[in-house]
């Protein structure tokens, strides 16, 4: 697939979009194709998170367990994107996470993303400001829990 190609699908992520357009190039440039076939385990628990994966081309299952048995309780398909959090802070596995065809993903290192972050302060700046709204958003849902 083509630079170009690759920078339409990061386009269509939201956090990807929050990124200035050289950020997202620079991203899209620097991350590592990965290919599973049916069955691959992307990643079982226990397992620390080093990046997230944004799904080129067919899907990966997702498992709230580490056997993945039954069904899985969601399913990503392109361009949709794994391990949002494992490209922003240390993260693992609760689960398990297994392709259902052959797909293809890119990986986006957190080493990686921080760099890029730091070559952009103005798209820093702006997914520092999602990640402020949603946990904003959850404090204040599970204050009535307290």
């Amino acid at each position: 697939m083509a630079l170009d190609d690759d920078i339409r699908l990061f386009e269509q992520v939201p956090i990807f979009r929050l990124l200035e357009p050289d950020a997202l190039r620079l991203l899209a440039f620097s991350a590592e194709t990965k290919l599973l076939r049916a069955g691959d385990v992307l990643f079982a628990a226990p397992a620390r998170l080093e990046g997230g994966y944004l799904v080129l081309k067919g899907s990966l299952a997702i498992f709230e367990t580490r056997d993945a048995l039954g069904e899985p309780s969601k399913v990503v398909h392109s361009p949709g994107l794994v391990g949002e959090l494992a490209m922003i802070a240390e993260t693992e596995a609760a689960g398990s996470i297994i392709a259902r065809e052959p797909t293809t993903l890119l990986r986006v290192s957190r080493v990686v993303f921080h760099r890029v972050l730091s070559e952009y302060p103005r798209s820093a700046d702006a997914i520092r400001r999602m990640v402020s709204e949603r946990l904003s958003s959850l404090s204040s849902q599970l204050t009535p829990l307290a």
